[in-house]
C-alpha cells in the first residue's frame, strides 16, 4: 500500500484509511465484535495504517472495538478520533468546552488502549466555543503529548484559517465523492494554500456508488440512510445516472464501480486520503484494489466532463443536520 502525507504536517498514513463508524454505528445493526476485529486486523495485514473513530460512534463502542483490534498493531498505524458533542451524542448538540475536550480526550485515551491519540478531531464546530479556544486547547494537548495532530470535520474555510493560526491543522474531515463536490469551490483551496491534508469521508456516497443500491434497496430501520434526502426512493431513481457512469469506466478499466469511485479521489490531490467505511472483507479487498487503479489526465477529463450532464437529486443531509457544517 503507498503512503500519503496529509500536508504539511508530515502525518504519513495509508493512501487510503478505513472509516470505522459503520462497524458500530449509522448503518443498521453492529458488526459482531470477533467479525469486526477480524476485518481490522485483516486491513492492517493489507496495508491500512489509518483508522478513523469517534466517541460519538456508539457512544464509545467504537474506541473500545478498535483499542481492543489495534492493540497488537498499535506502533503501526495512525488512530483519529473526535470530540465535540455533548456526551458523545450528537442528537444533544456541541459541546467544545475547552474542559469537556481534556475529559474527552482522557477518556478516548483509555477507550483507545493507547498513551496518545494521533490525529484528534473536532467534529463539527461549536458555535458557542470560539474556535481559537478550541485549537488553544488541542494545542496544549499535543504540547503534553496526548495528542500529536489537530484535526477538523466539516468546518468552513473561515474557521479552518483562524484554527491553524493557532494550532497548525493537520488534516481536515469532511464529505467529498463524485455525487458531493461542494468542497471544490472553496474548502480544497484554502487547504492547499494552508498545507491541509484532506480525508473524505463518504468517498462512495454512503454506499450508492458500489452499485449495489437501488431504487427498491430497503434500508434496515436504524440506518441512517433512511432520513437522508438523496436517498429517497424517487432520488436513488433518478440519481443511477452516476451508477452508470461509474459502471461504464469500471468496464473500460476492468475495475469495479467502487474502485473508479476512489481512484478518481485518489487522482484529485496527492494529500486527499479517503476513508471508505467497510465492514466485510470482500469490500476491503475491494476497495484497497482501487489504489492500483490509473484513470490518465484523458479518464479525469472524461469523467467530468460526463459528471457534469448529471444532475444529482435530493439533498445530502436532513435540514438540521445541514445546519452543522460549513460553519
Amino acid at each position: 500500500m503507498e503512503k500519503r502525507k496529509l500536508g504539511n504536517s508530515g502525518l504519513e498514513v495509508s493512501a487510503m484509511g478505513l472509516g470505522c463508524m459503520g462497524l458500530s454505528f449509522g448503518y443498521g445493526p453492529a458488526t459482531d465484535i470477533q467479525d469486526a476485529i477480524k476485518l481490522l486486523r485483516a486491513a492492517v495485514e493489507r496495508g491500512i495504517t489509518f483508522f478513523d473513530s469517534a466517541e460519538a460512534y456508539g457512544p464509545y463502542k467504537n474506541e473500545e472495538l478498535l483499542g481492543e483490534a489495534l492493540a497488537p498493531f498499535r506502533d503501526q498505524v495512525v488512530i483519529a478520533t473526535k470530540f465535540g458533542f455533548e456526551g458523545g451524542e450528537p442528537g444533544k448538540g456541541t459541546n467544545s468546552r475547552p474542559g469537556t475536550i481534556r475529559n474527552v480526550a482522557e477518556a478516548s485515551l483509555k477507550r483507545l488502549k493507547t498513551d496518545h491519540i494521533d490525529l484528534f478531531y473536532q467534529h463539527r464546530v461549536d458555535p458557542n466555543v470560539p474556535i481559537e479556544d478550541v485549537a488553544g486547547t488541542v494545542k496544549d494537548l499535543i504540547q503534553e503529548g496526548k495528542v500529536k495532530h489537530f484535526g477538523l470535520s466539516e468546518a468552513g474555510a473561515e474557521t479552518i484559517r483562524k484554527a491553524h493560526a493557532v494550532q497548525p491543522v493537520a488534516a481536515l474531515q469532511s464529505e467529498y465523492s463524485l455525487w458531493w463536490r461542494e468542497p471544490e469551490h472553496e474548502i480544497i483551496p484554502t487547504l492547499e494554500e494552508l498545507g491541509i491534508g484532506f480525508v473524505p469521508f463518504s468517498p462512495l456516497g454512503k454506499g450508492f456508488l458500489t452499485g449495489a443500491i437501488n431504487e427498491n434497496t430497503e434500508f434496515d430501520k436504524t440506518d441512517f440512510r433512511n432520513i437522508v434526502p438523496r436517498f429517497s426512493p424517487e432520488a436513488r431513481k433518478a440519481n443511477q445516472a452516476m451508477v452508470d457512469l461509474m459502471n461504464s469506466i469500471a468496464t473500460q478499466k476492468n475495475a469495479t464501480p467502487a474502485q473508479i469511485a476512489l481512484a478518481w479521489l485518489l487522482a484529485q490531490k496527492p494529500w486527499i486520503v479517503p476513508i471508505p467505511g467497510i465492514t466485510k472483507l470482500h469490500r476491503l479487498e475491494e476497495n484497497i484494489g482501487a489504489v492500483n487503479v490509473t484513470l490518465t489526465a484523458e479518464d479525469l477529463k472524461n469523467i467530468d466532463e460526463a459528471a457534469a450532464k448529471i444532475q444529482i437529486e435530493g439533498a445530502r443531509y436532513p435540514a438540521r443536520l445541514q445546519q452543522m457544517v460549513g460553519k
